[in-house]
């Protein structure tokens, strides 16, 4: 299994993660069966922290997965360079 970061498995190998601050973060698919037509969402479950303080989830729909997914890799590049979230970017620079 190849690992990722301190010891974690690479993204999608689990479909979980622990953060450097020890909450599981899982991401799953979500199927509810009513009647007539199913709904299929993506689950994303914060676990409990080191503290034992409960965690909390949501059910997004593949639209706002992706569009989560999308302001995270934002925040991550912004990270990775130092800039500050909402200081202007400069011309050229890809985000």
């Amino acid at each position: 299994m190849a690992t990722a970061g301190h010891d974690r498995p690479a993204a999608g190998e689990s479909g979980s993660l622990v953060t450097a601050c020890g909450r599981r973060i899982a991401v799953r698919g979500l199927r509810l069966p009513p009647a007539g037509r199913p709904i299929r969402r993506i689950a994303l479950d914060v676990g409990r922290d080191q503290g034992d303080e409960p965690g909390v989830w949501a059910a997004l729909t593949a639209d706002e997965a992706r569009d989560l997914a999308r302001l995270l890799l934002t925040q991550a590049a912004l990270a990775e360079r130092g800039t500050e979230p909402g200081a202007p970017v400069r011309p050229g620079t890809q985000v």
